[in-house]
């Protein structure tokens, strides 16, 4: 059962993060994208405050499965563990760290942008 969450965990969270960067592109999710994107802010910086900066309840947990497979030796990154995971490298932490809140404030201005062009361009019709 931890096998399949740990392979589920990767693929989702993974996933989740293509979305978040990409997801105002096309009409039909940029709702749900800009919901993500600030949800995503939510939890970087306000839960942040209590548990860490750039906190994610989707690395928490998969964090904990891999516990429970005896891997111990995790990033507090999961875009650090995604890197190391994909091309063996390890990346300066500051530096993903620097391109992660770069990429999803990115994000955010672009779901944001979008969403009221689209919002306005409703109102007009």
């Amino acid at each position: 059962m931890y096998e399949f969450l740990n392979v589920f965990f990767f693929v989702f969270h993974s996933s989740l993060i293509l979305f978040i960067l990409l997801g105002w592109l096309w009409t039909k999710t940029r709702k749900i994208n800009l919901a993500v994107v600030l949800l995503t802010a939510f939890f970087w910086f306000i839960l942040g405050i209590w548990y860490g900066f750039g906190y994610c309840p989707c690395t928490d947990w998969h964090w904990q499965v891999r516990m429970r497979l005896g891997y111990y030796d995790m990033p507090s990154s999961y875009l650090t563990f995604l890197i190391r995971s994909l091309t063996g490298c390890d990346v300066n932490k500051t530096l993903i760290d620097v391109f992660a809140v770069v990429f999803l404030l990115l994000s955010i201005c672009a779901s944001v942008v979008i969403n009221y062009r689209d919002w306005k361009n409703r109102k007009r019709q």
